[in-house]
């Protein structure tokens, strides 16, 4: 059971309703004092996220956050989440993952969605800042002996790691 989760969230308008279910099920599966914290860049997407929380009859379990990620996770507890969820600026994911590294606890899991960015990171024409922050990603999840990874090809992408406990091997 998951205690404490951190879900980073760069919200586009039309997705302001998925980010907000995707965070209620996150809640839902908390332990019973966990907290989910999310972190919005938009204050008018933090406002609508807050009225489905409250819909949901969660808005106690969830602690959202305003601000740009990078400048949010820096002020976040070191090794106080068992998840960190990565859905926001795809050029800034390797930032991110160095960000959870140091949040999420040994056994706990780091989940970057969209990794595969509709094929484009296979496509070596594709240079834009995104794909290659999600290129840069991948390769340093596989490097990382920190982590145990795998990347889901199941819609656009899922990165699943495991940081490994003190001591522990491949």
């Amino acid at each position: 059971m998951i205690a404490n989760a951190i879900a980073t969230y760069l919200a586009r308008l039309t997705a302001v309703e998925d980010d907000a279910l995707r965070a209620i099920w996150l809640a839902r599966g908390l332990a019973e004092k966990g907290i989910l914290t999310t972190i919005e860049a938009d204050p008018e997407h933090q406002r609508l996220a807050k009225a489905s929380y409250e819909d949901a009859g969660i808005p106690s379990r969830v602690r959202s956050i305003v601000g740009r990620a990078l400048d949010v996770l820096p002020r976040l507890a070191d090794g106080g989440y068992d998840l960190a969820f990565l859905d926001a600026v795809k050029a800034e994911y390797p930032e991110y993952l160095e960000h959870a590294l140091r949040l999420v606890r040994p056994g706990g899991v780091i989940l970057a969605d969209n990794v595969l960015w509709s094929g484009r990171v296979t496509d070596r024409k594709a240079t834009d800042p995104d794909t290659e922050g999600l290129r840069t990603y991948a390769r340093r999840i596989a490097e990382d002996e920190r982590l145990d990874s795998v990347i889901l090809t199941i819609g656009d992408g899922l990165a699943v790691s495991r940081v490994r406990r003190p001591g522990e091997t491949a």
